[in-house]
């Protein structure tokens, strides 16, 4: 695999501050690094004039009245588009990372700014990137980290806005997230639905999930779509490739370690789940970010486990197969093994010294314990990987940490999706955009209108996980390229509609 200089600057930038984790959360932080180089680089002899960064501070817990402590919120603000005093505001909403000037610089969004003299705002989230005490990730603390809190930090800071730049009624709020920031976008629009006109919400995972074996069932479907390269054969090859992994993990761990370049032997049961996790964790990334992927698109990895032209028969079986994959993995990343030890997997997130605006894991883990669940098992027998990565293991890091049992979770996520609506939120003028190669679109919105009115999603038949959201290439593919089109009408629309209402109430 060949990267640009960019982009290998880029890597060695990440793996210089990430922690050690899991390999999914850090394929996530490397795309999303990636299409920041990418912007930066458009953006050189752009002047940074009209962006301007600011702080607010907020109640640490907005629901208890007899809370004086406050953290400082970080955010963006872009005036270059906007047409004043009456043009729109487009809020960009962070989820479970840092968010940066380039929020307000580029992207889809930045793109519909320019075109409708919108006000470009990016706001950061509670307990990530800088928007945090310095003592803020102890437990005690995260008790106030939750998307109830986010959502009504979004409702202040939408007081405080107007006030600084002198906005009106006539000012129309758009929102715009993606991923867990989409579901903020939607949930801001359902529970604030005077503060924001409308919302769109790319691959937003509405439908709070615990035991979210959908995802790796999806990632074994996606393998076979060969719209996008997979294969039966691909597929098949992942499968058994996984199955010989485990059954040689029995046979001759040693062996397994060596293969795969560990760090350290997997001594226990625990360390060989991180493992089969880690492996996994490589394909599932690969299948969820596809095209916008650093590491590798489904044709590149189904190139890899179906390939005959290997020099020696070994070579061609598909657990040998795996382990290419692996060390394809280990290259990108200048990772000289693969970290499978649970016990440093814990002591790093039981870490809570805010040591650099990177740090997520901690933070993210604590909300799918107390709010989502979201634990991507391999329990049945449609799942391509293997079945050591059950409920069970996924779900005691909540006790490890946090001292949240696995008996308690059941109740929070049933808490979460009453308070939201689940996947049939009752939520109007909010558009659910997901692609088809994405596993996060099985706890989304799909195709469906409301009351006769505009249809509410679009789905992207080729598309990976909020690929809509970056700024449109020549090489994206037509399916992609319509989709912003339809998103472009839906904005656009809204936009006409807020105007009409606010004429006929003057």
């Amino acid at each position: 695999m060949v990267f640009s200089k960019a982009q290998f600057l880029v890597l060695l930038l990440l793996w210089s501050f990430t922690d050690a984790g899991r390999i999914l959360m850090k394929m996530k932080q490397r795309v999303r690094d990636v299409q920041l180089q990418r912007a930066k680089q458009r953006l050189l002899t752009a002047t940074l004039q009209h962006v301007k960064e600011g702080r607010i501070h907020q109640q640490l817990d907005h629901f208890n009245r007899q809370e004086a402590k406050t953290f400082p919120q970080r955010f963006f603000v872009n005036e270059a588009f906007w047409q004043r005093p009456d043009g729109p505001v487009f809020l960009f909403i962070g989820g479970e990372g840092p968010v940066y000037e380039f929020d307000v610089l580029a992207g889809h969004h930045v793109d519909m700014a320019a075109e409708h003299g919108a006000l470009l705002l990016a706001v950061e989230h509670r307990f990530y990137g800088e928007s945090i005490n310095p003592d803020g990730l102890k437990t005690e603390n995260l008790a106030h980290l939750s998307s109830q809190q986010a959502l009504t930090d979004l409702a202040v800071l939408h007081q405080y806005i107007i006030q600084r730049f002198s906005l009106s009624r006539r000012n129309i709020w758009i929102s715009f997230g993606g991923s867990y920031s989409g579901a903020l976008s939607a949930w801001f629009r359902g529970k604030f639905p005077h503060l924001v006109f409308g919302a769109v919400a790319s691959s937003a995972p509405v439908k709070a999930e615990l035991d979210f074996s959908a995802y790796s069932d999806t990632v074994g479907l996606s393998l076979m779509n060969e719209a996008v390269g997979g294969s039966e054969k691909c597929e098949s090859a992942v499968r058994e490739a996984f199955r010989a992994a485990e059954a040689l993990m029995i046979r001759n761990v040693s062996q397994v370690a060596k293969d795969f370049r560990c760090c350290q032997p997997p001594k226990d049961h625990q360390d060989q789940v991180e493992l089969m996790q880690s492996l996994a964790d490589i394909v599932m990334g690969t299948v969820q970010y596809n095209e916008e992927s650093v590491l590798m698109s489904i044709s590149d990895l189904c190139g890899v486990m179906t390939n005959q032209s290997a020099a020696y028969e070994e070579e061609r079986e598909p657990y040998q197969r795996l382990v290419k994959l692996s060390q394809i993995y280990r290259s990108s990343s200048e990772e000289p093994c693969l970290d499978v030890s649970h016990e440093k997997t814990v002591k790093d997130l039981m870490d809570t010294t805010v040591q650099s605006e990177r740090r997520a894991e901690r933070q993210w883990t604590y909300q799918t314990c107390t709010e989502f669940g979201f634990y991507q098992t391999c329990e049945d027998a449609s799942c391509p990987f293997s079945g050591m990565v059950t409920l069970r293991s996924q779900a005691e890091i909540c006790l490890e940490l946090f001292g949240i049992s696995q008996n308690s979770l059941p109740v929070r996520v049933a808490f979460t999706n009453r308070y939201y609506g689940g996947d049939e939120p009752h939520t109007h003028r909010v558009l659910y955009v997901n692609g088809g190669v994405d596993p996060w679109k099985e706890v989304s919105v799909g195709n469906r209108t409301d009351g006769g009115e505009e249809a509410e999603s679009v789905f992207i038949r080729d598309s990976a996980h909020c690929a809509d959201m970056a700024r449109g290439r020549v090489t994206d593919r037509r399916s992609l390229k319509n989709a912003r089109q339809e998103i472009e009408k839906h904005v656009e629309s809204w936009l006409k509609t807020a105007q009409q209402e606010k004429k006929r109430t003057e």
